[in-house]
């Protein structure tokens, strides 16, 4: 990202951290609308999610001397979101994780992709707390099950049973809306 500073094009990491408030809200203009949507793929309601942005935001700003310049800066700070939203539902302690599944039944689970017609957030604010930051992780931010098990203090198996949990209700809850359209169509 170049801005035009002092008559001269200046990078906003630069200006970031040396903590230039006028790139701070540059920054968040243009990335409070991504990180919301990440923020409320895992925290369903709004106003928390909306917390954890904020609290994410602060963190980025307070901690960007951090970022080492490996890999994407928006990357990072995308990873702060995560955690903060993650960190939000650990507090709350109202995830349970069972692990019910039997390691063949995980053993014979193939990558499905469902076609949505839909907007996917809407299927995914129906899961439940557990099986959505599984599916988050797994899916979209692409963490292995090891870094899943090693993020939520959980055990592989139980990183795989909520993933399998969370695909099969998303196909019920699918295939549900199918049937519901096509029954208002006749």
């Amino acid at each position: 990202m170049k801005l035009l500073f002092n008559n001269k094009k200046e990078d906003l990491l630069s200006r970031l951290k040396r903590q230039d408030s006028a790139a701070q809200k540059i920054f968040y203009d243009q990335s409070v609308k991504k990180f919301l949507s990440v923020a409320k793929s895992y925290v369903s309601d709004l106003y928390q999610a909306e917390d954890c942005v904020i609290k994410a935001f602060c963190k980025i700003f307070k901690h960007i001397e951090s970022f080492r310049g490996e890999g994407n800066f928006e990357g990072w700070a995308r990873k702060i979101v995560v955690n903060e939203c993650l960190n939000f539902i650990k507090s709350r302690k109202t995830v349970f994780y069972l692990d019910d599944v039997h390691a063949s039944v995980l053993e014979d689970l193939k990558e499905e992709v469902i076609d949505f017609d839909f907007n996917a957030q809407e299927l995914l604010d129906q899961l439940p707390d557990a099986y959505r930051m599984v599916f988050n992780l797994y899916v979209i931010e692409e963490y292995s099950h090891q870094e899943i098990a090693d993020t939520l203090n959980i055990s592989l198996a139980v990183s795989k049973t909520q993933l399998f949990r969370a695909k099969e209700k998303l196909r019920k809850i699918y295939f549900q809306q199918q049937k519901k359209l096509k029954n208002e169509h006749v």
